[in-house]
């Protein structure tokens, strides 16, 4: 499992960075490029998360379409498209030019994280899956601690340089990664165990004889058929737990430059991108600890649940709070909380789903669940178009109600433990 771990895990962590990047980018970019385009603030958000409909429609049929072409060719065509796709979005000029990119961009990368995690459980046994997902997800944090301050970097002094924006300089110098790790998936990813070259071969056997058990056994017990994952409450329980998440984890991460500007309105670019890569930092650490513990424990919805309302705690202090260094703190818990429950969340899924139900059953949870983070950037800006004092008070208020009921919901979500309690295959 160290091999497996160590040849999988560091790539993969990699090509969920670039695919944050070209995503989340959009959020450091407001800084400059609403202006320039002359949106409203609602119009912005609403923009940004219009990424969402192109995933919502196309994330069940490209998993499927990846359970039956394999990892290597659909993450490579997935990776190579949205590049292209993030680095025209330089070359939008108003708002219609604006939504239209982001739909593409969302169609162009639907599948990719569905995809590694149902990837990740041809690998991993249960006992060991939270921490792995834990260490692919790390990528949300590592991505906000890197890509704030190099953002900054390019806006600032790349700003008028041969004749484009500095936020036009970030779409196409940040999407040039991902199309080039495109081309790399076709020959460093490995399908499935069995395939595995770079692993001995009794430790292929065993492993392939391991994942072969676990599959097994869950379609003994919840079957695999890709319809009952659609008529099955456990999958639709998920999705709106996973709406919760989407909400207020897509508002906060899209906001946070904002955020951070509002309570630093002196700091220079380069300073914002800095003090926005605090939240990540500490969300980075949050996550791993809350990842192996949770395997340790196997109460994967005790480690959904308790971060949910300490994100929730996390947005009222920084909506409440006087001073720049309280309203900080406040966003670092609240973002970094959410980080630390997405492995255990995935975690949830995968001890019932298997064959097509997986592929398919994981997508719909990440896709229904993500119309959340289409609605929620939306909804902060329409609240914040409304609010009198120009603060953040009352989106950060809906931000902390939303995680407070997911953090209730999370206390019964459905789950098997009966993997958890291990096997020798």
């Amino acid at each position: 499992m160290r091999k497996v771990t160590l040849r999988l895990i560091p790539f993969l962590l990699l090509l969920y960075i670039c695919n944050l990047l070209d995503r989340g980018n959009v959020g450091f970019t407001k800084l400059t490029m609403q202006a320039d385009l002359g949106m409203s603030d609602t119009a912005y958000s609403f923009g940004a998360g219009l990424f969402y409909f192109g995933y919502l429609v196309f994330e069940v049929p490209s998993n499927l379409i990846l359970r039956r072409t394999g990892a290597r060719i659909w993450i490579s065509r997935i990776m190579i498209t949205w590049g292209l796709v993030s680095g025209a979005t330089m070359l939008v000029t108003g708002v219609w030019s604006f939504y239209a990119v982001r739909i593409l961009l969302g169609v162009a990368e639907a599948g990719f994280f569905p995809g590694i995690i149902y990837y990740l459980t041809f690998w991993f046994p249960t006992q060991e899956r939270t921490r792995a997902v834990a260490s692919f997800m790390a990528a949300n944090a590592v991505a906000g601690v890197v890509t704030n301050p190099l953002s900054g970097v390019i806006m600032q002094y790349l700003d008028q340089v041969g004749g484009l924006h500095g936020w036009q300089w970030v779409f196409l110098i940040e999407s040039i990664p991902s199309l080039v790790l495109g081309f790399v998936v076709l020959f460093y990813l490995t399908d499935r165990p069995a395939q595995a070259r770079w692993l001995d071969a009794d430790e292929r056997s065993w492993l392939a004889a391991r994942m072969d058990w676990e599959e097994k056994h869950r379609e003994q017990r919840h079957g695999a058929d890709f319809r009952r994952a659609l008529m099955d409450p456990r999958v639709w329980f998920l999705i709106l737990l996973y709406f919760l998440v989407a909400f207020s984890s897509n508002a906060g991460g899209l906001y946070m430059p904002e955020l951070i500007r509002n309570r630093f309105p002196n700091s220079s670019k380069v300073e914002i991108g800095l003090l926005a890569a605090a939240p990540s930092l500490c969300g980075l650490i949050a996550m791993l600890v809350n990842g192996a513990w949770s395997d340790r424990t196997g109460k994967h919805r005790l480690h959904v649940a308790i971060p949910a309302l300490l994100s929730s705690l996390g947005w009222m202090l920084a909506a409440f709070s006087n001073t720049p260094v309280g309203g900080l703190l406040g966003l670092c818990l609240g973002l970094m909380s959410i980080q630390s429950m997405l492995a255990p969340f995935w975690s949830l899924p995968t001890s019932f789903l298997s064959g097509a139900a997986a592929a398919g059953g994981i997508a719909l949870i990440n896709s229904m669940g993500n119309i959340g983070g289409l609605l929620g950037p939306g909804a902060v800006g329409l609240i914040h178009d409304h609010e009198q004092t120009g603060s953040y008070t009352w989106s950060l208020l809906a931000l902390a109600a939303t995680l407070f009921l997911g953090g209730i919901l999370a206390f019964f979500a459905p789950h098997d433990p009966a993997l958890g309690k291990g096997h020798e295959a």
